[in-house]
């Protein structure tokens, strides 16, 4: 009997001491994913870049890059939003055309889509999908409408879906296709708007197909400015088209963007909390004459 209990006390405790000596695996929480989009003299997409051409600072700290993507590998999570409201109803043909072409070009197996449209409030035409078809039929079946616009609302409902969707190694983009005028947003104000696409990690592109005359209302000017406000936070772009032609002109320079993007990594030394934004700063090393576009900062998650 006595033998017995010893064997148990001896095997719970060789047990309990192979316990403590398993390593743990530890996955890293604080891998930082960010696209970055670099050009030369002209303008033009520069290629070849391998991981130690590229200098990161997070808060004034030098780090390494880990992880470098091909330009255009890393798949896209695309949310293409629609100004369906009064202020941009008799061009919207053109404008379904435009982001028409720009899907079937920009969209390849492995991304994803959500269509949503702007009016009195954000509308979900099209859940995701990878369905390029499927994308293209909801575009096609929007309708202009003469409501107000809430687009604030809108660039934030877009971020959270993208936010939702829990891929790894992926880039994230919202594409406003509007003037950017908010007259219905209460509880969404811009920087609440930019947290909510910092937070997602997305980037933030819009083309505002009024033309120069924005610049006649200081309520369209404020519109336009928060739009390019949005995109430089995030590492995107804004675009003011002079006529409904060019549309199909910035369209194609998202997508070039887009498809020249590398996807680097590294590891942030930061100990921060969610809520604390991290600035960080990335060059080409020794080419100074190179045009790098990526966010100037994040939220960890």
């Amino acid at each position: 009997m006595q033998t017995g209990i010893l064997r148990l006390i001896f095997l719970g405790f060789a047990c309990s001491l192979a316990y403590w000596q398993v390593p743990t695996i530890r996955v890293a929480a604080n891998l930082v994913l960010t696209p970055v989009w670099v050009a030369d003299a002209s303008g033009k997409a520069f290629r070849n870049l391998k991981l130690e051409d590229f200098e990161i600072e997070e808060n004034g700290i030098r780090i390494a890059a880990v992880r470098l993507g091909e330009p255009g590998e890393a798949p896209l999570e695309l949310a293409m939003l629609f100004d369906t409201s009064g202020s941009v109803y008799s061009k919207f043909d053109l404008e379904r055309q435009a982001a028409t072409h720009f899907l079937s070009r920009t969209m390849r197996t492995g991304d994803s889509a959500f269509i949503l449209s702007v009016a009195n409030e954000p509308k979900i035409l099209q859940d995701r999908t990878s369905s390029l078809d499927t994308a293209l039929q909801a575009i096609a079946r929007i309708s202009p409408t003469t409501q107000a616009t809430a687009f604030y609302n809108a660039v934030v409902k877009a971020a959270r879906m993208l936010q939702e969707v829990e891929r790894p190694d992926t880039r994230r983009a919202i594409i406003a296709l509007s003037d950017g005028e908010d007259n219905r947003s209460i509880d969404n104000r811009l920087p609440d708007v930019l947290r909510e696409l910092q937070t997602a990690n997305s980037l933030f592109y819009s083309i505002n197909p009024a033309g120069r005359t924005y610049s006649k209302s200081i309520i369209s000017r404020r519109a336009q400015e928060g739009m390019e406000a949005l995109a430089q936070q995030t590492g995107g772009a804004s675009f003011i088209a002079e006529r409904v032609e060019d549309l199909a002109e910035f369209y194609d320079r998202i997508a070039d963007e887009l498809q020249g993007q590398y996807l680097l990594g590294y590891y942030s030394p930061a100990k921060s909390g969610p809520g604390i934004y991290r600035p960080i700063v990335i060059k080409v090393r020794g080419r100074p004459d190179l045009q790098v576009k990526a966010r100037p900062g994040y939220y960890p998650k």
